[in-house]
């Protein structure tokens, strides 16, 4: 059966909760609630990637959200090497975590993964000269495949895409580019705009810009916290699909 009204989507990134964040996006959380039928955390839902912090923002979401949660996790999700830890507290809120996998909700299709960096356009890095090169660039590869294999899968009309890393240059603009390489890699676009894609939601550029769109003008939107926060103080992007 086709959907007959929009879907209405809140979506946020970087929201780096430590372990004194207690009620610190309760706003947000009840504000999403009542305004969108499902909230996109593209990431970094931690600040150092540690159990205690992922209880918090756990406590937070089972507390103040009533709409479908749908994330990936952010690099910073990594930093203490307990990620599955981190992301088993939080899935048990009743987030979904998509690593090249998919979810649906009211009929729109999502896919996901954390993405990787690499560069972008006729500066991203190939799998040329050093192993330690070979697989900085094998694991943007890898991630690139799975979310090819996710949308695969999908076969409605509209879909849509959570990143953590950024998939196009534009979003990152703002950053100083000697960090471009590491906020994100064109591989993504390519997989991307290799299907239908409604709109895709990403975030990590702290100092990036809130929208671009792919090669095939795909919609990209950049939903770092503090990006919002500098767009008219958004606590959150709103978009309907």
């Amino acid at each position: 059966m086709s959907q007959v009204k929009p879907l209405r989507i809140a979506a946020v990134s970087d929201i780096h909760y430590t372990k004194t964040s207690k009620g610190a996006l309760q706003e947000l959380f009840v504000e999403a609630s009542g305004s969108a039928d499902v909230l996109l955390i593209c990431g970094d839902f931690t600040d150092y990637g540690l159990p205690e912090e992922a209880k918090v923002v756990a406590e937070d979401i089972k507390a103040h959200v009533r709409i479908p949660v749908i994330g990936v996790v952010g690099n910073h999700d990594f930093e203490s090497g307990k990620k599955e830890e981190v992301q088993a507290i939080i899935e048990e809120a009743g987030v979904k975590f998509l690593d090249g996998d998919t979810a649906e909700v009211l009929g729109v299709g999502f896919a996901g993964v954390c993405g990787f960096g690499g560069g972008f356009g006729q500066q991203m890095l190939n799998a040329w000269g050093e192993p330690l090169i070979k697989a900085f660039v094998q694991e943007a590869v890898e991630h690139s495949l799975r979310l090819e294999k996710a949308l695969t899968r999908l076969t409605m009309d509209k879909r849509i895409v959570l990143l953590h890393y950024s998939p196009i240059r534009d979003t990152v603009a703002g950053e100083n580019p000697e960090l471009f390489p590491f906020l994100g890699a064109s591989r993504f676009e390519a997989t991307i705009d290799q299907f239908k894609v409604s709109a895709v939601f990403h975030g990590h550029a702290h100092h990036g810009t809130l929208e671009g769109k792919t090669a095939k003008q795909v919609p990209v939107f950049n939903v770092a916290l503090p990006v919002l926060s500098r767009s008219n103080g958004r606590k959150f992007l709103f978009y309907e699909v």
